[in-house]
This record gives C-alpha cells, sequence and structure tokens, in this order.
C-alpha cells in the first residue's frame, strides 16, 4: 500500500473519530445550517494562512474558532431570526475568502482541492493535526457529556437543574467548529457538514441510546472513509465526494430497510 494512501486512512478515520460524537448533538439541536456556516468561514482562513505565510492549517482553526464564538453571542443578541443570521454571515464568510485570494495574484490556488478536500494529499503535519484536534474533541464531550445532553433535551431544565447552558452551548460550538476544521482536508469546505451529520442522521435508526448513536454514527463515518477512498481507487473518481456518497448510501440503505420499529 502507497504512504499517501495509508496517510489518507488514517487521516479520514481521525476525522470520522471526531466527527461521530460531534455529529450526533449537531443532528440532535438541528445545528446543521450553523456548521455550514462555520465551514464557509474555512476559505477565509485559507486565504489567511497564505497571506501572512503560515501553515493554512492554523489560520482555519483560528478563523472557524472566531465565526463560532461571533455566532454564539450574535445569536443571543441580535433581533432576527436564525437563518437569516447564518446564510447571511456564512456566505459573507465565503466571498470574503474569495476576494481576498483574488488580491494574491502572487499565489496559485487550487479551489477545487479546496473546496471539495484532497484527502490522498495530507501531510504529516495534518496528520498530527487531525489527530490532536480529534483527540480534544473526544475528550470534552467525554467531560462534558451529561451537560450537552441536559441541555439537547431541554434547556430550561438544565438551567434549573445547575447546568452552565450558555458556556456548554458555546463548547459545543467550539468542538463543532474544531471538527470542521480538520475536515477541509478529508471532504472539503461544501461536503465537511455532510460528513459531520450523515453518519450521525443514519446511526439514529440504528441506536437506542444516544452512548450507542456515538458509537453507530462513528463506525459509518470510518466505514464510509475506508470505502470511499478503494472506491476511488478502484474507479478512479475524487476520493472527497466517494466518502460522502457511500455515507449516503449507508443512510439511505438505514432508512429504507424496516429492521425495527420506529
Amino acid at each position: 500500500m502507497e504512504d499517501f494512501f495509508l496517510r489518507a486512512i488514517v487521516g479520514g478515520l481521525g476525522f470520522a473519530i471526531a466527527a461521530g460524537p460531534v455529529g450526533c448533538f449537531v443532528v440532535w439541536r438541528r445545528m446543521a445550517y450553523l456548521g455550514e456556516a462555520i465551514a464557509h468561514a474555512i476559505l477565509l482562513g485559507i486565504a489567511l494562512g497564505f497571506l501572512l505565510e503560515i501553515e493554512p492549517m492554523i489560520t482555519v482553526l483560528a478563523i472557524c474558532f472566531i465565526f463560532a464564538y461571533l455566532l454564539a453571542r450574535i445569536d443571543q443578541d441580535m433581533m432576527i431570526s436564525t437563518d437569516a443570521l447564518l446564510g447571511s454571515i456564512s456566505h459573507f464568510a465565503l466571498a470574503l475568502g474569495l476576494v481576498v485570494l483574488a488580491f494574491m495574484e502572487h499565489i496559485r490556488i487550487d479551489l477545487i482541492s479546496f473546496m471539495f478536500g484532497d484527502i490522498l494529499a495530507i501531510d504529516s503535519f495534518e496528520l498530527m493535526t487531525i489527530y490532536t484536534v480529534a483527540a480534544i474533541v473526544c475528550l470534552q464531550v467525554k467531560w462534558q457529556w451529561k451537560n450537552l445532553l441536559s441541555i439537547t433535551v431541554n434547556q430550561d431544565l438544565a438551567a434549573v437543574e445547575g447546568v452552565p447552558v450558555e458556556k456548554t452551548r458555546l463548547l459545543l460550538i467550539m468542538v463543532l467548529a474544531m471538527v470542521i476544521a480538520i475536515g477541509m482536508t478529508i471532504v472539503g469546505i461544501l461536503l465537511v457538514i455532510a460528513m459531520v451529520i450523515i453518519p450521525a442522521a443514519a446511526a439514529r435508526c440504528l441506536a437506542r441510546t444516544p452512548e450507542q448513536m456515538v458509537i453507530v454514527a462513528t463506525m459509518i463515518g470510518c466505514l464510509a472513509v475506508v470505502s470511499g477512498l478503494y472506491g476511488s481507487l478502484t474507479w478512479d473518481v475524487p476520493a472527497g465526494p466517494s466518502i460522502i456518497v457511500v455515507a449516503g448510501v449507508i443512510f439511505f440503505l438505514v432508512n429504507l430497510i424496516p429492521f425495527r420499529e420506529r
């Protein structure tokens, strides 16, 4: 097996491990649009990385953190519907990233690889970053598991029970931003949120408890990564979209097969 293909598998599995538990909360709390808004900010982070001549992954993480924090704060303070807010900010961030890149005429950038991922080009630094972030995300979710479940079931009741609702909600948005940032190299800006929500949505039909759903979602994500990569190698098709296609097929099969009462 070639080194680049092995790095792709290892990197993709790291992303799937991080996306599994976070994706479940995204599905439960209906945060997909928020995740997409953060994903659109990735291009701005890439542009700043090239502009400042530092590793783009670092600036992508920073920009995702900033946008996640702003979305969490603005959502509470502004008299505007959530979907209008997220739609405005996400497309502003995407457009701003494109404009910044356009001004850097001395740099040639393959936008397709950023939009749809370039998992086969993962290097050692990106691999280390993916697993560092995945470890942080999993530890944070495990540490705040009860609080995260409490605010998901009933925020008002959680507040009465003494759960720091706003801090827990901010933590969830921040870990979502981290997962989205590392997913950039795996499936790209346009498809990263799909890799977060599709395995979790499929797992919802197969699991009876939240803990089971997290495990199943992670397994589906890992299966999609491995199968998608081998399918990409076999049929010479883009790796990132192939991973999402496999995840989507699993989702549809799970929803079509009447395996138990729902």
